[in-house]
């Protein structure tokens, strides 16, 4: 399996090869990037329009195609211009997975402005604070987020705020969605600069107040980019196996299941910007609910799903999974925490159709820094792949000096996806970033052939008695108890051992 693994990998990233690496300066750095592949994320919107009348997105009773879907960004985004958003201005989404969001967001990229997600399970106060940050021009939200809003706006009364899905009567400074959506203009011409921000996505972190990542034009592409190398690259490790490829004119749509949040970047980045560069159909969900999750999964023709891995395991585990048409998965993942050793065996045994996967990654590089996934996952259901091409990468001692192979240190990474920095936090940014290497603070080993094991967050770390104990390896061994559904493993303090 490695062997086919290698030379999937060297055939794609070849000179001259749709995925070859070069460095280039960006930002003041030389770092690695994808020589070929779109400018900005409003190359990868306008290429979308050839998708036409395939169905793009469903939720709820109602479907968007790529049609309809792009004739109202293109009304969105001139609505915009009316009313002064300019490039470099900022557009904060507050909202559910409405499909108000994934319009409201390419509407804001291609006019050159930068979307500020903002968390929808954010109370008033934090709410208030990520405004202040960010200084949106303009504020689309939905009810329940005008509602933590509308009594706290001073300081943002010249702030547009547009209403989606009102209900009941509006406050006369607010604009109703309908307003937007309703003319018929095509897409601006703006031009975007490749280095400059897309959007700014808050990350707590494990202290202090939310930062706010500025996600470049160029990181987000080269998230794609890599994503789109992972599954050409899976398909490729299938062929020199001897399974014969199928033809992609028999193929279905891609339909996938939106199960997390997308002001993430696991479902922003890592879902939307790749299915819509590829054709594909999104489903998006009021909330996660497994039972729900099978019904559409049947009703849709889902072929692939990812979240957090409690929605896998809770998926494969309702009582109702056994009798749910399943057989359109192609794809059970999950990402934003490790994927636990057993449940990738239960979802190989589980789930027939579908191969199991994951990606690691953060906000801070735009979407994965490795993947792994099928056959090469199920030998070492402990990793979580390789470093994908567009990243340098090495594991480093507390004082930052690289480790020898197998011994655990610190990830750092370098490439084109790390984020420009935090807004308004120069001194966050440069303890997050050394001379364009982002720490990640997660703490890993890596094996001969280049696999990653990840062990811990660095902050996580339990030291007992002068030994390192790594919470996630503990948790690995919890989860492989067959009565144990959830678990959280942590340290205390102790008079004796710490």
């Amino acid at each position: 399996m490695y062997e086919h693994y290698e030379q999937a990998w060297r055939e794609l990233t070849a000179s001259g090869a749709q995925f070859e690496v070069e460095k280039a300066e960006v930002l003041g750095q030389m770092i690695p990037c994808f020589r070929q592949g779109p400018a900005s994320l409003k190359e990868v919107w306008l290429f979308s329009r050839a998708f036409g009348d395939l169905e793009y997105m469903v939720y709820n009773q109602d479907r968007w195609s790529y049609s309809v879907a792009h004739a109202q960004v293109a009304s969105i985004a001139n609505w915009l211009i009316r009313n002064g958003v300019g490039s470099g201005d900022r557009v904060a989404i507050a909202m559910r997975n409405y499909p108000e969001w994934i319009l409201s967001y390419w509407a804001v990229i291609s006019v050159g402005a930068v979307v500020v997600g903002m968390n929808a399970w954010w109370t008033t106060q934090e709410m208030l604070y990520a405004l202040e940050d960010s200084r949106p021009s303009v504020l689309i939200c939905d009810q329940e987020r005008l509602e933590r809003f509308w009594r706290n706006r001073e300081g943002f009364e010249d702030m547009p705020v547009v209403i989606v899905r009102a209900r009941g009567e509006m406050p006369e400074w607010t604009t109703d969605w309908i307003d937007l959506v309703s003319g018929d203009e095509e897409l601006p011409h703006v031009p975007i600069d490749a280095d400059a921000d897309a959007c700014i996505f808050y990350t707590s972190g494990t202290t202090g107040v939310p930062k706010g990542a500025q996600l470049t034009h160029r990181g987000c592409v080269t998230n794609i980019l890599n994503l789109m190398f992972s599954t050409l690259c899976q398909a490729r490790i299938q062929e020199l196996s001897g399974t014969p490829l199928p033809d992609p004119a028999e193929l279905p749509q891609n339909t996938y299941l939106v199960t997390t949040p997308l002001f993430h970047v696991t479902a922003n980045n890592c879902v939307l910007h790749p299915f819509t560069a590829g054709g594909g159909k999104l489903i998006l969900m009021y909330r996660w609910d497994p039972e729900e999750a099978l019904r559409l999964i049947e009703q849709e023709k889902v072929t692939g799903l990812t979240g957090v891995p409690m929605m896998s395991r809770e998926l494969i585990e309702h009582p109702d999974f056994a009798k749910a048409d399943t057989s359109t998965l192609r794809i059970v993942g999950g990402g934003g925490a490790q994927l636990q050793p057993d449940l990738v065996e239960k979802i190989d045994s589980r789930v027939e159709t579908a191969i199991p996967s994951t990606g690691y990654g953060m906000t801070e590089t735009c979407g994965v820094i490795t993947t792994i996934g099928g056959g090469t996952f199920i030998e070492r259901p402990d990793s979580c792949g390789r470093i994908l091409p567009s990243f340098e990468a090495m594991l480093v001692d507390e004082n930052g000096r690289e480790v020898a192979l197998g011994e655990i240190g610190e990830l750092w990474v370098k490439g084109a996806a790390v984020i420009r920095g935090y807004l308004n936090k120069p001194e966050a940014t440069a303890a997050s970033i050394t001379d364009g290497w982002l720490h990640t603070g997660d703490l890993g080993r890596m094996d001969e052939q280049g696999f990653l094991y990840l062990v811990d967050r660095k902050k996580d770390m339990v030291l007992r008695g002068g030994e390192n104990i790594y919470c996630a390896e503990v948790e690995s061994a919890l989860f492989s108890h067959p009565s144990i559904a959830e678990c959280a493993v942590f340290g205390v303090k102790d008079d004796r051992l710490d």
